[in-house]
């Protein structure tokens, strides 16, 4: 049997993590990891890799950043070549990114089973890219792995077959437990200078917060009030960072001396740093 596996941005390595572990231990599974290319620094890339012990890619599709049209007709052309020449009996695709519907769209067209992992999730707005991915893809996919109740509900009430839903758990809480020994060993606490509960940690890159100038004004605005009380870590999206500078914010955000900006970390690092904070402020679903 023959199994592909798709990835395209960060949250897709943790959710296809313990899969691979899993598909690891059946020798007549042989597992292929896609890796779209949706979202790509070489940089974090690699230390995503390495923190969660994955291998390197067996299929690079090279997509980059776009549109979402132009972005999610890229991956469905690159993945069709793929596909079409070298059959699978399966594609995984896990969470709601613009190549979770690309390669799931791609396989119903070639009548090749898909399953979908953490399906049945919603937000019940349909002004998020993410929710009109998580929609589509459960309607096509051809086994949905649910990782609570509330979205077995959500797939029934939308007419989705019992029979293709299985409640299962979250992979990401499997990742996390996982590496949650190894994460200690991180030294992420001893770089930054912090000590444990003596900080506020801080993720931001939602379109609908960083990509509207007011919102983001805004945001800011409540930051400086929070970090004159507590320190705040802040591991800087690129998206974020490339809208405060469009709009001239920069000079504020580093005004905030109690804010320690970084770039984008690892897995580990990340771990360690959720698990000593004292407050936790994010607009991010998987670190929810």
């Amino acid at each position: 049997m023959r199994v592909f596996g798709v990835v395209g941005a960060r949250p897709n390595f943790m959710k296809i993590s313990p899969l691979m572990r899993e598909f690891a231990k059946h020798g007549e599974v042989g597992f292929v990891l896609v890796h779209t290319g949706q979202h790509y620094d070489e940089r974090l890339s690699k230390l995503f890799f390495q923190d969660l012990g994955l291998p390197k890619p067996d299929v690079w599709l090279d997509v980059g950043s776009a549109s979402h049209a132009r972005q999610t007709a890229k991956v469905m052309t690159r993945f069709e070549e793929v596909v079409v020449k070298d059959r699978p009996d399966l594609v995984i695709v896990v969470g709601d990114v613009n190549s979770t519907i690309a390669c799931a769209l791609v396989c119903a067209k070639l009548h090749i089973p898909v399953a979908h992992v953490e399906a049945g999730l919603r937000s019940f707005d349909r002004t998020m890219p993410e929710e009109i991915n998580r929609l589509m893809t459960d309607q096509i996919s051809d086994l949905l792995f649910v990782t609570e109740d509330d979205g077995v509900d959500n797939l029934i009430h939308e007419g989705v077959s019992k029979d293709k839903i299985f409640l299962v758990g979250d992979v990401m809480v499997d990742t996390l437990l996982s590496h949650k020994m190894k994460a200690e060993e991180s030294e992420i606490l001893e770089e930054l200078g912090l000590e444990k509960s003596g900080y506020a940690l801080l993720t931001l890159h939602r379109p609908s917060n960083v990509d509207d100038k007011a919102s983001l004004e805004n945001i800011l605005s409540i930051l400086e009030e929070v970090q004159s009380k507590i320190r705040i870590v802040f591991p800087i999206h690129p998206r974020t960072k490339k809208r405060v500078e469009e709009f001239a914010l920069n000079e504020r955000l580093n005004s905030m001396k109690n804010i320690i900006l970084t770039e984008p970390l690892g897995y580990l690092d990340f771990l360690k740093l959720m698990s000593n904070a004292k407050l936790i402020f994010t607009d991010s679903g998987g670190i929810q």
